[in-house]
């Protein structure tokens, strides 16, 4: 029988924290507590302020313990599409902010001493087609050439080296991404910025944050508090308490199943080396093995807005098959799904709206942008120069007609999935 949890809460469960009183005043007061709020959180606290984070939910319920783990500070855009949006200068200025974060995480979690199966492994895209072959392998050369990173293209031939399919065209690995457990990972966090000092109210919503005087009133279910600055770190778990930001970043489900475990002798055949997995299809799925290497977890968007359907899971289970038809017969023990906010731009950001910070906007990439984003936004707080950012930008712009509820996705992820089935054809038998 499948459980419709996460496979991470298995090694990392979900933490009840103690019921304390809420504090009527605080230097900060930062709304989620996931990867964002608890890295705004550490970094205040431990420069002496204040500090009271509030969560509707358990800490780290949404999307910060649901996802795939994979360290990749993804950009979505790519370089051209950045430079035609924001001006060249901006544009390379956010490739190497991706690389900063990348390698700031590993020395957070080194530094910390955090017990997180943290590994630099190494990701592998693969191409869906001979186009996408390309266009990766010059992608290769632009990121050693301008940053230094190791990546290189691997044609089909050698692909199972790699990867043990022949379903796609060749890739690129590049080695500057790892993978991490996500659970254990928020767990270290969670402590570390409790023991700093910061005052961490689970399962109490903030329902207003009003203007007043100097600083902020901020109600709650269970009190009000008077702050002097005010954090919001909620991405794709943001409530009615900020319509206004509600109507920018829109919440997508990814959904993620686990396989049982996989004898030794198969899973070297099929990921011999131990990549994070990715690749180019428009309706793309990422991949990757457990951290104990005895499983596949395979993630992609759900397509569902409401309830739980089983449907959502077979497709993926069908996706992965078509990927690896030698686990045909494969039993699905875990599947479950968290919400990635999306926003127009489809860049993360840093942003001001009436002195009130926001970090979001994550486009499925939070586990490198979330903490990143939260420790710059902590950092602008402080007034210190090293908050500077090139994620610092405008608000994103409101989504025409929306209010909350993605009415649009299930036709977005049919418009996507039939065009991969027309670029695919004979390939994509089983996949939707």
């Amino acid at each position: 029988m499948i459980r419709n949890e996460p496979y991470w809460w298995q090694a990392a469960p979900l933490q009840m924290l103690p019921r304390q009183t809420v504090a009527a005043q605080s230097d900060v007061v930062i709304v989620g507590a996931g990867y964002t709020g608890l890295s705004a959180g550490l970094t205040l606290a431990r420069a002496g302020r204040s500090v009271q984070i509030f969560d509707r939910m358990k800490p780290g319920e949404g999307a910060s313990t649901r996802n795939g783990g994979i360290a990749s500070g993804n950009l979505r855009p790519g370089h051209a599409q950045l430079a035609k949006k924001f001006g060249l200068e901006r544009a390379e200025q956010l490739l190497i902010e991706g690389k900063l974060a990348r390698e700031d995480l590993a020395q957070f979690i080194a530094a910390e001493g955090i017990d997180c199966d943290f590994a630099l492994t190494g990701r592998f895209t693969g191409a869906s087609t001979a186009a996408d072959y390309e266009t990766l392998a010059r992608e290769s050369e632009l990121l050693r050439q301008s940053l230094g990173i190791e990546a290189f293209a691997v044609p089909k031939a050698e692909q199972h080296s790699y990867l043990g399919t022949d379903f796609y065209q060749g890739g690129m690995v590049r080695m500057d991404i790892g993978g991490l457990h996500p659970a254990k990972f928020h767990a270290g966090m969670l402590a570390r910025t409790l023991a700093a000092g910061a005052q961490i109210h689970g399962e109490t919503a903030v329902t207003a944050v009003h203007r007043d005087g100097d600083g902020y009133q901020v109600t709650t279910a269970r009190g009000v508090v008077k702050a002097r600055h005010v954090i919001l770190g909620t991405n794709g778990y943001t409530d009615k308490v900020d319509p206004w930001l509600r109507r920018r970043m829109v919440p997508v489900r990814s959904r993620i199943i686990a396989t049982a475990p996989l004898p030794g002798e198969l899973m070297q055949v099929l990921m011999p080396k131990r990549y994070m997995l990715s690749e180019t299809r428009k309706l793309h799925y990422y991949y990757r093995p457990s951290p104990d290497g005895q499983r596949i977890l395979f993630g992609g968007r759900d397509g569902t807005i409401a309830g739980d359907p089983s449907w959502p899971s077979a497709s993926l289970r069908r996706a992965l098959i078509d990927i690896f038809p030698q686990i045909d017969a494969v039993e699905i023990t875990h599947s479950w799904f968290g919400h990635v906010a999306m926003n127009r731009d489809m860049i993360p950001r840093i942003f001001t709206r009436s002195g009130v910070r926001y970090a979001a906007g994550y486009c499925g990439s939070g586990v490198v942008w979330a903490r990143w984003a939260g420790q710059k936004a902590a950092l602008q707080v402080l007034g210190e120069d090293a908050g500077r950012s090139a994620l610092d930008l405008r608000p994103p712009p409101a989504v025409p007609f929306y209010t909350g509820t993605p009415y649009f996705m299930p036709a977005v992820f049919a418009w996507l999935s039939l065009q991969d089935r027309m670029n695919h054809p004979r390939r994509l038998h089983r996949a939707g």
